[in-house]
């Protein structure tokens, strides 16, 4: 039984006008999906609604063909596509070392945008990861070490080993990137840009791979 008192989302409307303003046209279209993305993602980092512009959903498949999604950051992104770092004892990093089939959203609603890219996810080269690692925060280094990703665990656990980390590594001695723990590059097959309309007549340009050249179709809202 719904709560009299809460919103009831069947009523909740928004429309789109579209942003700027413009319509989404294969006539507007960059040539290519990395330079598509780029230009899009300069706009959406612009944009002082959107806190986390590099904010991107990771949809997954585990055993038994269960998916399991979830919120992580784009780190890096270039013609090989698309870079995020985890433990590789996570959930979505054992998940895509049974099943590398990905797929992920860059949920832009504040200037009514989406990106959705499916492909397939692979691990960075080791030079790369640590390269990485080296920018992080000292904080957050830590925390990649204390942390035993997705496993069942106590808060004092975590604390306890957050001490023992630290304790491993003192000031001013630099963190080493732990073994277990990397990028994932997902290599896209197809990137579809969303852009919101009026009427629910939204625009949807995909790029798709077809093994021998990128294509360009629109796709029904």
């Amino acid at each position: 039984m719904v709560d009299a008192q809460a919103p009831d989302p069947a009523r909740m409307r928004r429309d789109y006008p579209g942003w700027p303003g413009e319509p989404l046209t294969e006539e507007a279209l960059e040539s290519t999906w990395l330079a598509q993305f780029n230009r899009w993602f300069a706009e959406a980092v612009a944009a002082p609604e959107i806190v986390e512009p590099n904010a991107m959903v990771v949809a997954t498949v585990g055993r038994q063909c269960v998916p399991s999604a979830r919120t992580v950051l784009l780190k890096a992104v270039d013609e090989r596509g698309f870079v995020f770092y985890t433990n590789y004892e996570s959930r979505k990093a054992t998940e895509i070392g049974m099943n590398p089939a990905v797929c992920l959203v860059f949920p832009w609603h504040p200037i009514g945008r989406q990106v959705i890219v499916g492909g397939t996810a692979e691990r960075v080269d080791r030079a790369e990861t640590e390269a990485y690692f080296a920018i992080r925060p000292r904080s957050s280094q830590l925390g990649a070490w204390a942390s035993p990703q997705s496993r069942v665990v106590s808060r004092a656990e975590l604390e306890a080993a957050l001490a023992d980390a630290a304790a491993r590594f003192p000031e001013p001695a630099p963190v080493p990137a732990p073994p277990h723990w990397g990028g994932l590059r997902v290599r896209p097959s197809s990137v579809e840009f969303w852009q919101g309309r009026p009427g629910r007549l939204h625009d949807r340009l995909r790029f798709r791979d077809t093994g021998q050249a990128w294509v360009v179709e629109r796709l029904a809202p």
